[in-house]
């Protein structure tokens, strides 16, 4: 069973660190919800039936770990979510423009960046309703009201 979860976990860990990076700012808070996330899997294996795919089943716990985790008082993110601060300038680099596009997804609301975090893991709008619990029809709603405030942002 260990090995058959490490193997799990080892396959799907760039998910995981996505997750992380939406969710946390600091190099430290990221690592600290990877090992809860890891933690809550662990806890969690035994009780996988494979009704579910086991790359939804992790980023459902990974999504409620992080939001779970993110309310606490003592996690705080360094961004008040103030939209009138937040400066976009030209950017020379892709990391540059992934940096901003992940501060811009931090300032979402918990459920937007659930659903913006798979769907840049390019899972389909069925994968990503049976996660987080939404109709295939209202996630195409939700990304594409998410995509508008995404461009407001970008545009500020």
């Amino acid at each position: 069973m260990k090995e058959d979860f490490l193997q799990e976990l080892y396959q799907h860990q760039g998910p995981i660190h996505k997750i992380c990076g939406i969710y946390r700012d600091s190099k430290e808070d990221r690592e600290d919800l990877f090992q809860e996330i890891t933690y809550q899997l662990w806890k969690s294996y035994p009780r996988f039936q494979g009704k579910s795919k086991i790359s939804s089943w992790i980023y459902r716990i990974g999504l409620n770990t992080a939001m779970a985790t993110f309310r606490k008082p003592k996690i705080m993110m360094s961004d008040s979510g103030n939209f009138e601060n937040l400066e976009i300038q030209e950017s020379r680099s892709e990391d540059d423009r992934e940096e901003r596009l992940f501060s811009i997804i931090k300032t979402l609301e918990e459920g937007e960046r659930a659903i913006v975090a798979l769907y840049l893991e390019d899972m389909s709008y069925s994968e990503i309703g049976e996660i987080i619990g939404i109709s295939e029809n209202y996630v195409g709603v939700r990304l594409n009201r998410i995509k508008d405030k995404i461009r407001k942002l970008i545009n500020k």
